[in-house]
């Protein structure tokens, strides 16, 4: 299988070399040239472990790889650094199942993924005989950040510098970020959102003569979040993996079709779902979940993408995001992967904060349903699900919920639906207390954690554990404008 740009379709990678690159030079993303077939015996599937069903998927989309080194990236991945041998267990509650991605070592469904990028990238390097440094630049809006410094953390040949945007992410989060070890980790608070980081994280990939600058002293950069496609691909695993569970748990019928309801920010984990429906899973429909910054939404229901908005700041600061990145790859396989009427969008989107798709390429998005959620209808479903079902349920997972249940009552999903719950609620103790009706106000941290302890019953997971207590180890506060001369700084020290 070849990958190829989405601003040029001529452009041809192996996996190996699109992962090492991250992005391509032209500013574009990789995207598979094709889809695989698979086999999808689900007598056989649904009692396949996680790490077999990873093996199982991942063997076709990265096939310059072998099928030992894939194996042996596999199990160094999906260990006991996830708190159940499940990897992602399937839960249900209050009449719908939550796939929950949240068990692993930053309590983020990042986890799942970031779990395996750095192994997949130190293959790649053998694989493609390279030498060079790699420097690991990633924006973040509050799990990506943390989930691949753990995973790169002290990797030889390898410096990770994140950019979160400061006042941006919840308090937990932030601690995770700023109090982790690893002599080639850097973290960096920006003044400005989200979008401003990723932004100028793009405008550095495609910067050739800082590329020049970098590759004369041996050091390139790459990418950890999910413009990378060896952070994608993992992705479409555990879409896999909970139909085979909806089958072992006798839910549906081997090749019933269902819904996943995907909370939405940066696009990478409802595009994988989508990758995962290609590839044959019987999908119905994908639910686009939004927050109050519904810039998908308003796309879906009307195929412009308008950035021309204020950015809204919410308690599912994940999804605070009005540039998708991922969403490229979408547009371009819906206007059947014309890279030059891309570029243009893209060109567009930079230039004009907008652009529009024509109605004749409309049909070609009909597997997305989009729903949205306010703060307030946020807050509520938190509370909701937890009277019905004792079940507490973080911002984001909350966000899908209300979403789902806004297309079932539209009609615009009927199949049994499985709800991406992509957090620990202990990543943002405060929004799901102040949801329960708890007054937050003279709560300290720790006050907030133990009494989300007490009221769900769950407890603490290991992410947690001495968080609170652990050195602050990064202070670098800087403004968007000082981020190239920073990461030349870091990069060739």
């Amino acid at each position: 299988m070849m990958y190829k740009s989405t601003r040029n379709n001529q452009y041809l990678v192996s996996a190996s070399e699109a992962i090492i690159k991250g992005l391509s030079e032209d500013g574009g993303l990789f995207v598979p040239t094709s889809f695989p077939t698979f086999n999808l015996d689900w007598d056989e599937l649904k009692d396949f472990t996680y790490q077999e069903m990873a093996t199982f998927i991942l063997r076709a989309f990265l096939d310059d790889f072998s099928a030992e080194e894939v194996r042996a990236c596999v199990e160094a991945a999906y260990n006991d650094k996830f708190d159940t041998p499940e990897i992602a267990p399937l839960v249900e509650a209050d009449g719908k199942y939550y796939l929950e991605l949240f068990h692993g070592s930053t309590i983020a469904f990042k986890d799942q993924a970031l779990s395996i990028l750095p192994y997949l990238m130190s293959t790649a390097n053998k694989i493609q005989a390279n030498d060079r440094e790699i420097v690991i630049l990633t924006a973040t809006s509050g799990d990506t950040g943390k989930a691949a410094m753990a995973g790169f953390a002290d990797v030889p040949g390898t410096k990770i510098i994140v950019f979160y945007p400061k006042g941006g992410v919840s308090s937990i989060q932030e601690q995770q970020m700023v109090s982790q070890t690893g002599d080639n980790t850097f973290v960096v608070a920006v003044n400005g959102n989200f979008d401003h980081a990723q932004s100028k994280v793009k405008e550095l990939f495609n910067d050739e003569a800082l590329r020049a600058e970098l590759a004369e002293q041996n050091v390139q950069f790459s990418s950890a979040n999910s413009m990378n496609i060896g952070r994608l691909v993992p992705q479409v695993v555990y879409y896999f993996y909970a139909y085979a569970q909806m089958v072992k748990k006798q839910a549906i019928v081997a090749g019933d079709a269902i819904d996943f309801c995907v909370p939405t920010g940066n696009f990478g984990n409802i595009l994988a779902a989508y990758y995962a429906k290609k590839s044959g899973l019987p999908i119905d429909k994908l639910i686009c979940a939004s927050n109050d910054n519904r810039v998908l939404y308003d796309f879906f229901h009307g195929g412009k993408y308008d950035i021309n908005r204020d950015f809204e700041l919410t308690i599912s600061p994940s999804m605070d995001i009005l540039i998708s990145s991922n969403f490229e790859r979408l547009v371009f396989h819906a206007i059947n992967e014309d890279d030059r009427l891309l570029t243009t969008y893209m060109k567009d989107l930079a230039d004009r904060k907008l652009y529009t798709i024509p109605e004749k390429f409309h049909p070609n998005f009909a597997d997305f349903v989009a729903e949205f959620a306010t703060q307030s209808e946020t807050k509520e479903e938190i509370k909701a699900i937890y009277e019905a079902a004792n079940y507490v349920i973080d911002p984001h997972t909350a966000v899908a919920s209300k979403a789902y249940r806004k297309a079932q009552q539209e009609g615009a999903s009927r199949q049994p639906v499985v709800i991406v719950s992509t957090a620990s609620p202990y990543k943002f103790p405060e929004a799901v207390l102040t949801a329960l009706d708890v007054d937050t106000t003279t709560m300290s941290d720790a006050d907030l954690l133990a009494k989300l302890k007490e009221l769900s019953g769950v407890p603490y997971p290991d992410a947690i554990e001495g968080l609170l207590e652990a050195e602050v180890r990064h202070h670098t506060v800087i403004d968007i404008e000082e981020m190239k001369e920073l990461v030349k700084k870091i990069s060739l020290s």
